[in-house]
């Protein structure tokens, strides 16, 4: 996990005197021999670490409160109450901790407690916050639902599972995506994929997780992939290269105990 937050801290330290073998002056002359030290006062006392955390924390609350407001009522239907909350959240708290890597404006959003044939995608721009594009299909992983149509179950960070992966990622390179369809191989736009949320998708590199264009995507459903959220292929050329290096991808689903866990939801 990245290294979490630093506070600075003033140190201040009192000075003392050591005697050795001196003679014991007269009582009179007490008050002439003893030094006076002035300690100067501190300018102000240092944030603490509970103040600062509680104020990204309500920076955090604000930001996502306002990207709700502007773009909740858009992004319908949803599975859960809480899955744009969750999306957001996610975004702007990693964002607080990591400002450096998130060098895009852009979230990749889908909701995976919608079926296949659902549109459950969008991409927002998180400075103006706008719709970019969505709603749009989004394929899941095969190994996350048992029929080749319906709404996925099983989500897995295991290397073979094939199955979906939810939590946080962040965006990286573009490179060129060879895959197969229906017995036929096809190339798309790829766009690898950094995941984020602890336990949950951290091995999406070791995976082979990405972000891709594919042909078994289209307007009317997505067919599975081996655990990337595929969209379809003109949508991948114009949509991945605004992700690329440095955007933001959330995949959301209610599953309870990635909900509870998910260091991005938990405050970690």
């Amino acid at each position: 996990m990245r290294s979490s937050w630093s506070l600075p801290y003033v140190l201040a330290g009192a000075t003392s005197a050591l005697l050795v073998g001196a003679k014991i002056a007269p009582a009179h002359d007490l008050k002439s021999e003893v030094p006076v030290v002035r300690v100067a006062p501190t300018a102000s006392a240092a944030p603490t670490t509970d103040s600062v955390t509680t104020k990204r924390l309500a920076t955090i609350a604000a930001r996502t409160k306002a990207a709700l407001a502007a773009l909740g009522d858009a992004v319908r239907p949803l599975s859960h109450p809480r899955a744009l909350e969750d999306a957001f959240q996610s975004y702007f708290a990693f964002k607080a901790a990591h400002q450096d890597e998130v060098r895009q404006p852009y979230l990749y959003f889908a909701d995976y407690g919608l079926p296949s044939s659902a549109p459950r995608g969008y991409v927002f721009d998180m400075t103006k916050l706008q719709i970019v594009e969505g709603p749009f299909t989004v394929a899941h992983g095969r190994g996350s639902v048992a029929g080749k149509d319906g709404i996925p179950r099983r989500f897995s960070n295991a290397v073979g599972s094939a199955a979906t992966s939810l939590g946080l990622y962040v965006a990286q390179e573009l490179y060129r995506f060879h895959g197969a369809a229906a017995g036929r191989s096809y190339s798309a736009v790829g766009m690898r994929l950094e995941g984020v949320s602890r336990n949950y998708n951290d091995n999406a590199h070791a995976r082979g997780v990405v972000a891709h264009g594919a042909p078994y995507v289209t307007p009317k459903g997505a067919g599975r992939s081996e655990g990337c959220p595929a969209m379809e292929l003109a949508r991948a050329k114009r949509l991945l290269p605004k992700l690329a290096n440095g955007g933001m991808v959330f995949l959301f689903a209610p599953n309870s105990d990635w909900m509870q866990k998910d260091p991005w939801l938990a405050g970690e």
